[in-house]
């Protein structure tokens, strides 16, 4: 194991934020190998993202862009995996959402992983999908 690897792991998640999101990955979710599909974790990395988005637009708000997407580790079937995620930027019309992964393994070990980091961005929309002001605060 490199160092950096070994500064990935923890033995608990962050203590100063409540995750937007928790789920475990399903077989139906991974390969023949127990590897969970990228595009699952990037599916709820998106779902954890809008939850903020959506409180900041009071409203609908729409995916526009994927600024980054790192898978660090691997996700298993059965990892609980926590969805962290915060705003870091807002525009006139926009949310820009950075979102933190970590995986649970074995959870009677209690083995802590960070497994994946993005940023994304959402735009508020009106009820006929046009871009829309964000509300003051």
């Amino acid at each position: 194991m490199t160092s950096s690897s070994k500064l990935q792991h923890s033995n608990s998640l962050p203590k100063d934020r409540e995750p937007a999101l928790r789920v475990m990955p399903l077989p139906a979710d991974a390969n023949v190998h127990g590897d969970v599909f990228g595009g699952w974790i990037m599916a709820q990395v998106d779902i954890a993202g809008s939850i903020p988005a959506a409180q900041r637009a009071a409203g609908r708000v729409a995916t526009v862009a994927v600024n980054s997407f790192l898978f660090k580790q691997p996700v298993f079937v059965g990892d609980v995996c926590s969805f962290y995620a915060e705003i870091v930027k807002t525009g006139t019309t926009s949310v820009t959402v950075s979102v933190e992964v970590y995986a649970q393994r074995r959870r009677l070990d209690a083995e802590i992983v960070k497994v994946t980091e993005a940023t994304l961005v959402y735009v508020a929309t009106d009820d006929a999908r046009r871009s829309r002001p964000l509300p003051a605060l």
